[in-house]
């Protein structure tokens, strides 16, 4: 009889161990729900930022943690969400993929393909909040990051692992400046991720399509959020853009992230906290906006060799009214960031294109980060351009000018003929110091302004073809001699000839005397 029984409770405790281990789960409720966001109840361990799970798979993010009561903003369509459905927890906080298998892909922030291209084989997924790199990580910017645009490498050098404010009005060309820069990299070793926020679907597209055509998606991925997306979608854009970044960052590689744009981000996030009833501040702003942009950019470095090398460089872009700068997220971006290229309507009417406004441009790394053929031929570009912008003005109501006003005008003049270029055809750094060479040792001073650009264009091709050696000199980074300063100039001067003789042409009547 005992040993029946012994039997019988071990065969009890066999099988109980074969059976499942029951899961606990936690189960909520919906409270109240609206187009963006919802009130949930009966979710009293729940973590900032943790994901929560809806009816029909809709996620969310646990925005508000109240004592009774949780705010979740939504990751999707909430038309088929009621009061009183159940809400589970999910245990970890939004996370997106990240890998090589991202590159070439159109995805949005969650990690959903937005190309038709199938679903992406992605080994990792991180949080896509994470603390920026301590301080004793990083390393100093120094290393060139080329943007193929002669007005920003010249004038307003960026470095990888920068952060550099694109801002202007709507219409004036900050996308344009941003995926140049993307089109640049494509022999660069650079990993570029172009992230746009809230942007019209046509926008999105054209911009995907010129990545396309110049086969730049081979080196890039695109992260976006329409403006008919949920706010919620929009406003993890950039900080799940930033994640993807950090992975390559951390395997030692450099990346370019292009925010487009943190005005429409900083609506995103105006909206969700005014539902959840978040205290406004100036312009109806929550009092922490300055915080989301700030964790977001500070999270751009180049790191030190012993923790990777890696860099991630920053091009976020912001969107002003009427040209005040001294708005509120303008203000906020312009102290976070390492400088601005600011664009002027004027000149985009004018043609003056890329449209930069060198006055109120500024770069805070400076020429630290210029490879040094940049130093040695344009070195008082930005002083002698500056004087011909504050001089053009004043000469339009004199009759009466002197020789060396004359000349001031006349060479800045060719000086912002000289900067201007066409959209999506950035130009080897060579090709750029053969042409501002010229221009500061007066070759270009009896060019007729009408035919700058077509002189320009044989002095880039001659110097390529004649002097490959000194441009390969000039692009891994070392000094001009005064011989190869001879040289280069030579090629230059005769292309001038050349291309006058070719195709001679009157003055242009801008040459003519105020």
């Amino acid at each position: 009889m005992l040993t029946a029984l012994l039997h019988d409770t071990l065969d009890a405790l066999l099988q109980r161990d074969r059976d499942p281990v029951p899961q606990l789960r936690e189960v909520g409720t919906i409270a109240s729900i609206s187009e963006s966001i919802a009130t949930v109840t009966g979710l009293p361990h729940t973590q900032a930022d943790e994901l929560l799970m809806f009816r029909g798979q809709v996620p969310g993010i646990a925005f508000n943690l109240d004592a009774d009561e949780l705010g979740v903003i939504l990751l999707g369509a909430s038309d088929h969400l009621e009061v009183g459905q159940r809400v589970e927890r999910t245990g970890r906080v939004v996370d997106v993929p990240v890998g090589d298998a991202l590159l070439g892909r159109v995805i949005d922030p969650t990690g959903r393909p937005l190309d038709g291209l199938g679903a992406i084989a992605a080994k990792e997924r991180r949080p896509i909040e994470r603390a920026a790199p301590p301080f004793i990580h990083r390393a100093p910017v120094k290393v060139p990051l080329q943007t193929g645009l002669k007005v920003v490498d010249a004038l307003i050098p960026v470095g990888r692992g920068q952060r550099e404010l694109i801002v202007g009005d709507r219409q004036t060309g900050k996308t344009a400046i941003a995926v140049d820069t993307i089109l640049n990299q494509h022999d660069q070793d650079m990993i570029c991720i172009y992230c746009a926020i809230g942007q019209r679907a046509s926008a999105i597209a054209n911009v995907i399509a010129t990545l396309r055509d110049r086969d730049a998606l081979d080196y890039s991925l695109v992260m976006m959020s329409t403006g008919e997306d949920p706010p919620a979608l929009q406003y993890i854009t950039p900080y799940a853009a930033t994640t993807v970044a950090e992975y390559f960052m951390d395997q030692g590689r450099d990346v370019l992230v292009v925010y487009d744009d943190l005005t429409r981000h900083a609506w995103a996030y105006r909206e969700l906290s005014l539902l959840l009833r978040r205290p406004p501040g100036r312009e109806a702003y929550p009092g922490d906006i300055f915080y989301i942009h700030s964790r977001l950019l500070e999270r751009s470095t180049r790191l030190k060799p012993e923790y990777g090398g890696g860099s991630l460089t920053a091009l976020p872009i912001v969107e002003t009214q009427a040209q005040n700068l001294a708005a509120y997220i303008p203000t906020n971006l312009i102290s976070i960031t390492d400088g601005q290229i600011y664009l002027s309507p004027e000149q985009f009417q004018q043609g003056i294109l890329p449209a930069v406004e060198v006055g109120k441009s500024v770069s805070r790394v400076g020429g630290k980060t210029q490879l040094p053929a940049y130093r040695d031929v344009a070195g008082d570009l930005r002083l002698s351009y500056s004087q011909y912008k504050e001089m053009e003005v004043f000469a339009r109501f004199g009759t009466q000018l002197d020789d060396d006003t004359r000349h001031t005008l006349a060479r800045g003049r060719r000086v912002q003929e000289v900067l201007k270029q066409r959209q999506a055809e950035p130009l080897a750094a060579a090709e750029q110091i053969a042409v501002l060479l010229a221009l500061a040792e007066g070759e270009l001073d009896g060019v007729p302004l009408a035919d700058i650009q077509r002189v320009t264009a044989a002095i880039r091709q001659a110097v390529r073809w004649e002097r490959a050696d000194l441009c390969d000199q000039i692009e891994a980074g070392e000094n001009l001699s005064d011989r190869d300063r001879a040289a280069l100039l030579a090629v230059a001067a005769q292309a001038v000839d050349d291309a006058i003789a070719a195709a001679p042409s009157p003055s242009s009547p801008a040459d003519s005397e105020v």
